[in-house]
């Protein structure tokens, strides 16, 4: 089983229109609503191709009570923590002249020490019995970064793999812990390491104890690098970037990591001196898999799907390997 966490998560509202003008009045037609937020997106993923999952998140005030109940009307299995706090939203405009999405993200409630300590207490639970924990999103106020590692740290210990993809000191903390994979973008990286070179940017959380960083380059594809050989790396990306709603594709790259995690246990062998055959193969098919259910992803008009040709997507990735000190 694979289990997500959702700290923060959201109200997904997403409007298309056929030009977006600022300052302007558009006539648009009846927009979409679901529960979002990044781990529960990624666990629309992870059920839609086959996998058992459960999505642990936050809810709370009136909009909790809607996600709580499109949750259950999807039929995603799914745990909710009560919090007092009103779940927040995020909207999505989609401008289809250009291919752009515009979002605008609430920052969400704070959790109060009580509610932070029972979201990590479930997180704990539940991901004893998984074989892999996903903690994916921003973290509110309330929820220290060294709760993340905490929870990342015992999960680790009971030889759970866990992948993280969050922002700020949460990321840097979940690599102290010696999460398995951490997920940045580009400017993630750049924003926690101070490093501009995605490749220099994953060596420092590769020197600070993350086995496998995987950075997400937009439509240049992404990099796998492995603390056993942080100066080179995997380069995967499709011939030609796609263009559509980019809102979900981080979540899809995720999804794919978590699925290859728990199909291939050599993936989380990165601690060897010298990677075995199987397990560099592994992170090459890694590669392409997040590589295509990114890219598929932005053929979808909401975020936790993936377009039904990902499987052809998947034979066109470009996969390359870096040489020492190549930046990318």
């Amino acid at each position: 089983m694979i289990v997500t966490v959702t700290p923060n998560p959201a109200e997904d509202l997403t409007w298309h229109v056929a030009r977006l003008q600022p300052g302007e009045t558009h006539r648009v037609p009846a927009g979409a609503s679901r529960a979002g937020g990044k781990g529960i997106n990624v666990a629309r993923v992870l059920a839609a191709e086959g996998h058992e999952v459960l999505a642990l998140a936050t809810a709370g005030g009136s909009i909790g009570a809607r996600l709580a109940d499109d949750l259950s009307r999807s039929g995603l299995r799914h745990a909710l923590v009560p919090i007092a706090g009103e779940t927040r939203r995020s909207i999505a405009i989609v401008d289809e002249a250009s291919g752009d999405t515009s979002i605008f993200n609430e920052h969400g409630p704070a959790l109060s020490p009580a509610e932070a300590a029972e979201l990590v207490a479930e997180a704990v639970r539940l991901g004893r019995a998984a074989s892999v924990v996903v903690v994916s999103g921003s973290l509110p106020p309330g929820l220290d970064p060294d709760a993340i590692a905490a929870l990342v740290a015992e999960l680790i210990a009971a030889g759970v793999a866990v992948v993280v993809d969050t922002s700020g000191p949460g990321l840097l903390a979940a690599a102290r812990a010696g999460a398995t994979v951490l997920k940045p973008n580009r400017d993630e990286l750049t924003a926690v390491t101070g490093e501009s070179d995605p490749v220099a940017g994953a060596k420092v959380l590769l020197d600070a104890g993350a086995r496998l960083v995987v950075v997400s380059l937009g439509a240049d594809g992404l990099l796998v690098l492995d603390a056993t050989g942080a100066a080179s790396g995997i380069r995967a990306r499709l011939p030609q970037p796609l263009h559509g709603n980019a809102t979900g594709a981080g979540d899809a790259a995720v999804a794919a990591i978590a699925a290859a995690l728990a199909e291939h246990p050599e993936l989380r062998a990165a601690e060897d001196a010298e990677p075995a055959a199987d397990t560099t193969a592994a992170r090459i098919a890694l590669a392409r898999r997040a590589t295509a259910w990114s890219a598929s992803a932005v053929l979808m008009p909401l975020a936790g799907a993936l377009s039904p040709d990902h499987s052809a997507l998947e034979a066109e990735v470009v996969v390359t390997t870096l040489e020492p000190r190549e930046s990318a």
